[in-house]
């Protein structure tokens, strides 16, 4: 359940870019020390993307990839632990559902892995290093 005041707007990257890539370059870039060149992969403008509003404040961004995989779920430091990762993913999830995926899939990063086990999500391979950090895959099945 996401926080009441909280507003999420999807679209393409052409709409929401300068706003979900401002997050993801705090998130990512600065905070977490991700290379440039791997943060700016090129799928972007090929994605749906997720942001999550406070007002008039963007605190979280979200992509889904046409062949169902989500991605650069990522929420400002100062708003974690509010449930807007969660409505992220939630919105994600539906998006894929509603273009007739049967299961979406992510690279997360271990230190995320209970987050996403929360949502349904289960792991699966072994554990392999992305942009310097240890990140496992993981499935979730939506029975469509």
């Amino acid at each position: 359940m996401s926080p009441p005041d909280l507003v999420l707007e999807q679209g393409r990257w052409e709409e929401l870019g300068d706003i979900a890539g401002e997050i993801r370059r705090r998130v990512f870039i600065e905070e977490q020390a991700v290379p440039v060149e791997d943060e700016w992969d090129g799928r972007d403008p090929d994605c749906l993307h997720v942001l999550a509003w406070r007002g008039s404040v963007a605190l979280g961004t979200a992509r889904l990839l046409p062949d169902g995989h989500i991605g650069r779920v990522a929420v400002l430091a100062e708003a974690r632990g509010l449930g807007i990762g969660v409505a992220l993913m939630q919105a994600a999830i539906d998006a894929a559902r509603a273009k007739g995926h049967t299961r979406v899939e992510l690279a997360a990063q271990l230190q995320a892995l209970a987050f996403y086990e929360h949502l349904g999500f289960v792991a699966f391979g072994d554990a392999f290093m992305d942009a310097g950090i240890p990140h496992r895959n993981m499935r979730l099945e939506l029975g469509n």
